[in-house]
């Protein structure tokens, strides 16, 4: 495989990202679930291994609904990702392909540590705290001091423990 895979430890003294993206809500059901363990992109990420990844479940449900870690990135041609991430893509062959026509090089984010809220911070919700909130169409970076962030840290509303399972996905690191 000609993957490019970005990954390395998080370094202990290294200040962790946090990013929002927006996902179709079946998408997001199936990370939850644990049937899709990769988060397939169009474009490059360029954010570093151990980011917090915070999903928008586009409307109708538009919430913040959960979170995931992202352990590593891999960008690729679509032929390649699907090769190595066909099983835990969530996607069927068909739909995979479509989503990436015309796509030379494509992202996958590799996830762990999935979590859902007890109380879905609500569109609504959001505005309240930011009125300018506005769901990303690729993504958006949280700072520390960002309200939304501040939010949801102040809500500790976690619904499960974490979904992660050490037997769910080894994908060997040379780093």
């Amino acid at each position: 495989c000609n993957c490019r895979k970005f990954c390395r430890k998080p370094s202990l003294m290294a200040k962790k990202e946090n990013i929002l993206i927006s996902l179709d809500s079946c998408h997001a059901k199936k990370i939850y679930s644990g049937s899709k363990r990769v988060e397939l992109r169009r474009r490059t990420m360029h954010i570093p291994p151990g980011t917090t990844m915070w999903i928008y479940e586009k409307i109708p449900v538009g919430s913040i609904t959960g979170s995931a870690t992202v352990t590593a990135i891999y960008t690729a041609s679509p032929e390649e990702l699907w090769g190595r991430f066909r099983s835990i893509s969530g996607l069927p062959k068909a739909e995979f392909f479509d989503y990436f026509a015309n796509v030379k090089v494509a992202c996958a984010l590799v996830l762990d540590n999935v979590q859902t809220l007890h109380s879905p911070l609500s569109l609504k919700s959001l505005r309240e705290v930011t009125s300018n909130f506005q769901p990303p169409q690729f993504f958006i970076r949280l700072t520390d001091e960002h309200p939304v962030l501040l939010t949801l840290r102040t809500e500790a509303n976690w619904g499960n423990e974490s979904l992660s399972s050490p037997s769910l996905l080894h994908i060997p690191c040379s780093c």
